[in-house]
Formats: structure tokens, C-alpha cells, sequence
């Protein structure tokens, strides 16, 4: 019985070629016995085949590695960042930050009952941890073989940082429970940092009218027994209202009322750590919200509330 002609003809149409066009049948697709073919090509050419694209991807990866290190190199320093002052997301004044902070992080709130080591246990925990990598420098990257005890008249040397000792701000330290066990809690203030910033210090004689009176007769004061002096970050505290002005009564500040200018500009140093100023509150009144606000002076620091550029604001409640 003879095949339908169609029907040969379709079964032709379904085998596959080889290179030269000769027509393979299906079983010998997979390996051709005759040839040694696999897959249509003969173990020979799939050798070059793997040899090309092997040689091809290394050549890929070895330009595309050569690019990265090239970027890296040039354009990319984990301690430098490319965006500074103005072009960056910071800008070129410093907002001012304290600690201890609360656990709720929208409250500005320092509050504690008394003087019961259970009430203000949490207040001295946080300045504790907070203090860690100043009273155990090892802690921080390079600190111990880059830091030099700087002063007015000893700038640190290139590669050098300068050393905060806390130890000058007795009685706030952990030692003392930082004051609050004797309802005159000490809070620390630092300035945020800026890569490259500078401060611009005021003359002594033009010193903004807005400064307040007290501070103005300090700086007049140190800067006559030291002229250097006048090199400093200066920061003010008071109560916001009357009232608050009125209930918050004498504050000193430690170990001066500002940041010396030795310690900027802020590069990233291994071992840098941020100068501290610590208010010590010596008799605020209880029972009461004190609303206080403390403040940077600085020809080039901005101040602006609602920013919260150069001022902090926190309230503190000792029942």
C-alpha cells in the first residue's frame, strides 16, 4: 500500500539540517554516529565555541574590574564624601544636638521622679552609653595612636586629632550620676558634624546684640586673661518664657561655654570624637515643665527654630 504523497512530504519538512544542509533525522539530532556530532557539531567545534566565549567573558570582567577599581580610586574616598557645604543634603550650618535623649523620639522631654537611683536610672544609662567612647577611646578607630592634647596654643599636628577629657567636666560625670541623684541634672550638647566645616569666630568687639549679656561679659572676661580664647564655638542656655527663665535657675557650663575652635575643621580622622559642652542645671524647680533653649554662636551658623539650625530646644520635669 503507497504512502499518501502529502504525507511524505511533511514528514521531510520536519527533519532538521546539519551545517552543509544535508537533512538529519530526528534520532540523530541529539548524536550522529556517523559524524560524531553532538547537538549538530562535532565535539572539535564545541571546544573553540567554549574557548571563544570563555576568553570573551574574562576579557568582560577584567575591563569592567579595571573600570570599578579606576572609579573607585578617583572619584569615590569612604572618608571624603563628594557632596560638601552647600551641595550637600547638610548645608553649611550645624544644628546642635543633647543628649540624654528620650525613648519616645518625638519628646524633647528629660523627666524623672526625685532622687531615687530607679527614677532617673534610664537618664544615666543613655549618658553612660553615650560617654562610652570617650571614657574608653580604644573603642574607636585609631584612638589612642592619632590623639594629642590640643590647647589654644598647641594645634594638633597633620593626622592628629584632638583628645576629649572628659574628666574636666566633673560634677557631670558617671561617677557623680551626672547630678541627677541631687535634682541638678547635667545634659550635654554637641554640635553636628559637617565634613570641612569651619567656624567663623566673632571679634570681641562686635559681638551680636542678641547675645546674651552674661555671656558677652564671660567672653570679654577669658579673652582678656587669654586673647585665644576668642577661637571658640559659643553656646548659651535659657528659658524660653519668663517663667522658664524665672524656674530654671544658675547654670554652668563645662568645661568652657563653647567648642574650641582647635577641634575643626571635622575630616573624618580615625579617633575623632565631637567636643561636649555639659550644662549643669544646679538648682532648677521641681514640681514644673522648664522649657529651655540652648544655642550656637557663630558668625557662619544660622539660627533658625523651626530648622532647628544652631538651637535645641528640651524640656526638663523633676517631680
Amino acid at each position: 500500500m503507497s504512502r499518501h504523497p502529502r504525507l511524505e512530504e511533511f514528514q521531510m519538512d520536519t527533519k532538521l539540517s546539519d551545517r552543509s544542509g544535508r537533512r538529519i533525522p530526528h534520532r540523530h539530532f541529539l548524536y550522529n554516529e556517523e559524524t560524531g556530532e553532538i547537538l549538530g557539531r562535532t565535539p572539535g567545534r564545541w571546544g573553540k565555541i567554549l574557548i571563544f566565549y570563555t576568553i570573551f567573558y574574562a576579557v568582560l570582567i577584567a575591563l569592567f574590574g579595571i573600570c570599578m577599581v579606576t572609579f573607585l580610586q578617583h572619584f569615590i574616598n569612604p572618608r571624603v564624601p563628594r557632596l560638601q557645604q552647600e551641595y550637600s543634603v547638610i548645608g553649611t550650618s550645624p544644628g546642635l544636638g543633647f543628649r540624654p535623649l528620650p525613648a519616645d523620639v518625638r519628646s524633647t522631654l528629660i523627666w524623672y521622679k526625685g532622687t531615687g537611683y530607679e527614677s532617673y536610672r534610664y537618664w544615666e544609662e543613655q549618658l553612660i552609653d553615650f560617654l562610652s567612647v570617650y571614657k574608653k577611646k580604644g573603642q574607636t578607630a585609631g584612638a589612642g595612636q592619632n590623639i594629642f592634647n590640643c590647647d589654644f596654643q598647641h594645634l594638633p599636628p597633620p593626622g592628629k586629632v584632638c583628645d576629649v577629657d572628659i574628666r574636666r567636666l566633673d560634677p557631670c560625670i558617671d561617677e557623680n550620676h551626672f547630678s541627677f541623684h541631687k535634682s541638678s541634672p547635667c545634659i550635654f550638647l554637641k554640635l553636628n558634624r559637617i565634613y570641612g566645616w569651619r567656624p567663623e569666630f566673632y571679634d570681641i568687639q562686635q559681638l551680636p546684640q542678641d547675645m546674651p549679656v552674661d555671656l558677652q561679659m564671660h567672653i570679654r572676661n577669658i579673652t582678656n586673661f587669654n586673647r585665644d580664647y576668642a577661637n571658640m564655638v559659643w553656646v548659651s542656655c535659657h528659658g524660653e518664657t519668663p517663667a522658664d527663665k524665672e524656674n530654671i535657675g544658675p547654670i554652668s557650663y563645662l568645661p568652657f561655654p563653647g567648642f574650641p575652635g582647635y577641634f575643626y575643621p571635622y575630616e573624618n580622622a580615625e579617633g575623632y570624637l565631637s567636643p561636649l559642652v555639659a550644662i549643669h542645671l544646679q538648682r532648677p524647680r521641681t514640681g514644673i515643665v522648664i522649657n529651655i533653649e540652648c544655642r550656637a554662636w557663630a558668625k557662619n551658623i544660622k539660627y533658625d527654630r523651626r530648622e532647628r539650625l544652631g538651637v535645641v530646644h528640651f524640656e526638663l520635669m523633676i517631680e
